[in-house]
Parts: C-alpha cells; structure tokens; sequence
C-alpha cells in the first residue's frame, strides 16, 4: 500500500513537473511576441513607483505604451496597480502622471489604483473596460507576464494582444527562470489561487 502511495505521489510529481515545462515553453514564445493592433485601450501593467516616480521597469512599459498610443493603436491607455506600501503614491496613478507629462491628455488615461496583485488588477481593469464598452486590449508588460495576463482577460470574455515592453539588457537565465515563475503562477490562478 505504501509503495502505491509512493507511486502515486511521484507520478502526480513528474506530471505537475511537465506541465511546468510545457507552459513555460508557451510563455517564453509569447513572451517575444509583438502582436500590437488596433484595440479599444492599451493596457498597463503597474510595477514599482519611488515616491511618486515610475521605477525603470515602469517607465519602459509606460514609454512603450506611449509609442503605441502615438501610432493611434488605442484611442485611450489604462494603468493598473495599487500602492504597494506606498502611504500617497499608486502605481497607476504614477502611471497616469508620467503619460500626461509627456503630453497624453488626461481624458485619453484611465487609472486603476486598487490591484495589489495581476489577478487583482486584471479583475479591476477587466470590471473598468466592461462598464466602459471596452471589448479589447494591447497588454503592455514584461514579456512573461503576458501571457497569464491576456488568459485572465479572455476568461473576463475579452480580446487581448500581447506587446512587451523593450528590455535594453535582457538575461536569459533571468528569463527562463521567470516563465518557470509564471507558469506556477498560472497554474495557482486556474486552481483559484488568487496571485
């Protein structure tokens, strides 16, 4: 009986272990991809802010999000994120005030400043884009973070495109080791784990 357990145990293993390693062979491809078009809104993904300023991995995805905004892919931008510890400042609010410093008029930004998670955020924006007649995305973060998070939108009955941000100085083994993250995250989020 012991050794059925056993068996059991280490075939449940290896089987969680491979999906592992498929999923994360699927996001390392999206992760590349650049799949921008026409869409109702860019969406944002926040990242850390310091005391009001966008930290560098905000700013690349904000800036990105800019440029596909100048070439009149979406007519409006939504950054996402809460306050991450931060007593004044939230993500997206650092969001919206980095865009309009560089000419986005207000009314062209939405800003969702609750998410204290992906899955939190992409609830929040999912529930912004309903209420507003929004039916489809370009999804502007990190390239492993894409993937998982135009699935959580095509769950809410949303279209999503997938469009990473610029990385100047990418790591491979950083890389790969963050797709392994993001398919646990996204298996975590199919079993309802909220992360």
């Amino acid at each position: 009986m012991r050794k059925a357990v056993w068996s059991a145990a280490a075939l449940a293993a290896a089987a969680t272990l491979a999906g592992i390693a498929v999923l994360s062979l699927r996001i390392a491809r999206q992760s590349v991809l650049d799949e921008a078009r026409p869409a109702d809104v860019i969406l944002v993904l926040g990242a850390a802010e310091y005391r009001g300023r966008p930290s560098p991995v905000l700013r690349a995805r904000l800036d990105h999000a800019l440029e596909l905004y100048q070439r009149k892919l979406a007519p409006r931008i939504l950054t996402t994120g809460g306050a991450g510890g931060d007593p004044i400042f939230t993500e997206g609010g650092v969001g919206r005030s980095y865009l309009m410093g560089l000419g986005v008029p207000s009314e062209a930004i939405i800003v969702e400043t609750e998410g204290e998670s992906t899955v939190h955020s992409i609830a929040l924006a999912g529930e912004i884009m309903r209420r507003m007649g929004l039916r489809s995305a370009i999804v502007v973060s990190d390239g492993y973070h894409i993937y998982r998070v135009k699935r959580m939108l095509e769950s809410r009955g949303l279209t999503a495109y997938g469009s990473p941000r610029k990385d100047s100085n990418p790591d491979r083994l950083r890389e790969r080791w963050n797709d392994v993250k993001q398919a646990i995250g996204h298996l975590l989020w199919r079993a309802g784990v909220k992360v």
